[in-house]
């Protein structure tokens, strides 16, 4: 079953640096998850340092922002580390939420054809998928996410 506005979120238990994090830890409040290609890459660490420069701002709307990869909780930590991230960051090394999620697509670069992250975001509440961003790009998209945000 395909995600959209509407419907249930997908369930998902997923490590982090400060220990798992699941959609049941979010009852009753507002989840942006967002899924990313890579830690430590130019649009990946731009979208991070975003989401984390608004991070007050969305702790203030009643928010909890959680960005997923494939990388490894390790490799979260150093990354977390080396731009100061506010945000909590989730390994998801089977690639088995960003499946459910719809978010393993074909992408294209230099004509060649590969399997990877689409790089798209989810505003959750109450277990319901409220908002959906795919094919994200990054300049102005936290601002936007938190906007939608505010707007609920």
């Amino acid at each position: 079953m395909a995600v959209t506005e509407g419907s249930r979120a997908p369930d998902f238990t997923l490590e982090t640096p400060d220990g798992p994090v699941k959609l049941a830890d979010f009852a009753g409040r507002t989840l942006v998850l967002y899924f990313y290609p890579k830690d430590d890459t130019t649009g990946c660490t731009n979208e991070a340092k975003a989401f984390s420069g608004l991070a007050p701002e969305f702790s203030g709307a009643g928010a909890t922002v959680v960005g997923v990869s494939k990388d490894s909780v390790a490799a979260h930590r150093k990354f977390a580390d080396k731009y100061g991230l506010q945000v909590k960051l989730a390994s998801d090394p089977t690639g088995e939420t960003v499946e459910r999620y719809g978010s393993w697509a074909e992408k294209s670069l230099y004509g060649r054809k590969y399997m990877g992250i689409d790089r798209s975001t989810f505003l959750i509440e109450d277990g319901v998928v409220r908002r959906l961003w795919r094919k994200v790009r990054v300049p102005g998209h936290a601002e936007q996410v938190l906007e939608a945000v505010k707007a609920r």
